[in-house]
């Protein structure tokens, strides 16, 4: 729960908005329809002006006329036309190339006008490539366009992935901290854009019946599941540099199990929740040689079949090579080694050509003693078990015993279920209007610091060491449209328990 704007609903400081990259996607799907939101809410500033920067061949009337067939297409509500008239009016377009330092020396033109020193407030966005991001922020701060001076803030999103590994998370971050100072670097993760993933700390501490529960004593174990339908698509090259583990689990998943396992921060301020954050991640017990072959599963879909269409197996997927041992699928189990958490295993598991698109965390409670019970077939009775509902059916289920009605004494599992759709009227959004609206208001609480990105690829920098140095076993080896690997379900058989159905 981030502090600021959306906690009263001000209007964010006047400023510019420079997206690097802006003929791509991204841009178009969702950076656009997210600003069109803001200016819907009445959120965005009076003064808000955008500059496209991109190689493509576009001057301010076509990149407008492009937003515009964009906006029509990727609106996720409807779209009023007077609002749009006006957004567009402040969108300009410069075009040329990243590396280049002329287009830096007109962007800096372009953002002062006839002023020498600058142009006040000023966002940058790097919607690039990775291998671009120190060079953009390199070249602002060789035409000072990343220097804080006269009270005017200048800000940096960098998006995913931030690095390839350990080694190239710290070499960014240094590039990063070069150039910037940390308060002014806003590494986003869209999936911290979800309402229902900052409510799990609301959940936890603003509710005084479930934080006493919350830790060694009375949890079992947790699951974690981020599980897709679609395959690769059109992002085979990407992919098979990348593979699931680089791409879901040192973000997304981490940022699950660090909001899932953090303490009572001491305030919502952004470096107080951001440094429990981290220590969930510290905590991690690092795997060894041995752990890291019995405690982490990869697979990779085959021919198979979801929600009855038949789908392509990955190595038949366009840009991937037919004998690839790239994982479309991860499963780990990870213990913190902490007072709150000794002992309890975190299962977590993440794959594509899943039978469902579901992100929730199940977090299973110890059985209660039966010893009163003992004429009673307790025992086959489902454990009491909380499941955060993440995406797509957003709510929090809870399942526990209760009688069932009769003479006899025999209970049964029953489910109490929240769903946020039934209590709380939620505007169409893309994500990412919170995380633009919290940089905007200098809010970084849902961003990672550099110490969080890098913790998150110390814990994952010893398995894919380990998988470099190891061939996968029976690669493809599980169905589309299946739960995954069988190796995913033996993980958690070891311990005498069973993942959630997806």
């Amino acid at each position: 729960m981030a502090v600021g704007a959306r906690r009263n609903g001000r209007q964010a400081e006047p400023c510019t908005m420079v997206i690097f990259g802006a003929a791509g996607d991204l841009t178009r799907r969702l950076l656009i329809p997210a600003l069109y939101n803001l200016a819907e809410s009445k959120l965005l500033p009076d003064s808000f002006r955008l500059i496209g920067v991109a190689r493509a061949d576009r001057n301010d009337d076509t990149f407008r006329a492009d937003l515009s067939e964009a906006i029509k297409q990727f609106a996720t509500g409807s779209l009023d036309e007077t609002i749009w008239a006006d957004l567009v009016a402040r969108i300009s377009y410069l075009r040329g190339n990243f590396d280049d330092p002329n287009t830096f020396k007109q962007l800096k033109d372009h953002l002062a006008g006839d002023r020498e020193q600058g142009a006040g407030n000023v966002l940058f966005y790097l919607a690039t490539a990775p291998e671009y991001f120190a060079e953009i922020v390199g070249q602002l701060s060789a035409v000072s366009l990343s220097e804080e001076r006269e009270g005017a803030w200048r800000r940096v999103i960098v998006e995913k992935p931030f690095g390839h590994d350990l080694a190239t998370a710290q070499q960014l971050n240094a590039k990063l901290l070069c150039s910037l100072d940390e308060p002014q670097i806003y590494r986003i993760d869209h999936y911290l854009g979800k309402e229902t993933v900052q409510n799990i700390m609301v959940f936890r501490f603003a509710n005084g019946i479930f934080e006493p529960l919350w830790n060694r004593d009375h949890i079992d174990h947790v699951q974690i599941t981020v599980a897709e339908t679609v395959g690769v698509e059109s992002r085979g090259h990407f992919y098979e540099q990348t593979g699931a583990l680089r791409d879901m689990v040192p973000n997304h998943l981490f940022q699950i199990l660090s909001f899932v396992g953090m303490e009572v921060p001491t305030s919502f301020d952004a470096d107080a929740v951001r440094g429990e954050k981290v220590k969930v991640l510290d905590s991690v017990r690092p795997l060894t040689p041995e752990q890291l072959l019995q405690d982490t599963v990869r697979g990779q879909y085959a021919t198979g079949a979801v929600r009855g269409n038949p789908v392509a197996g990955y190595r038949e997927e366009p840009n991937v090579d037919a004998r690839s041992e790239t994982e479309t699928y991860v499963g780990m189990k990870l213990k913190i080694d902490n007072w709150r958490w000794a002992g309890v295993p975190f299962y977590l598991r993440t794959g594509k050509r899943l039978p469902r698109r579901v992100s929730e965390v199940a977090i299973q409670f110890k059985r209660a003693p039966i010893a009163v019970f003992r004429d009673t077939p307790i025992e086959d009775v489902s454990p009491n078990m909380l499941v955060l509902r993440l995406q797509p059916d957003e709510g929090i289920s809870l399942q526990f015993g209760a009688k069932i009605p009769g003479a006899a004494l025999e209970i049964g599992g029953v489910k109490m279920n929240f769903q946020y759709k039934d209590y709380f009227q939620s505007a169409p959004s893309t994500g990412y209007e919170t995380l633009i609206l919290d940089c905007m208001i200098g809010d970084q609480t849902l961003f990672q610091r550099a110490d969080n990105v890098e913790a998150g690829w110390r814990v994952v920098q010893p398995m894919l060491d380990s998988w470099a140095d190891r061939r996968p076993r029976g690669f493809p080896n599980y169905e589309a449209g299946t739960q995954g690997p069988q190796a995913a379900a033996e993980l958690l058989a070891r311990d005498g328990h069973v993942w959630r159905k997806i």
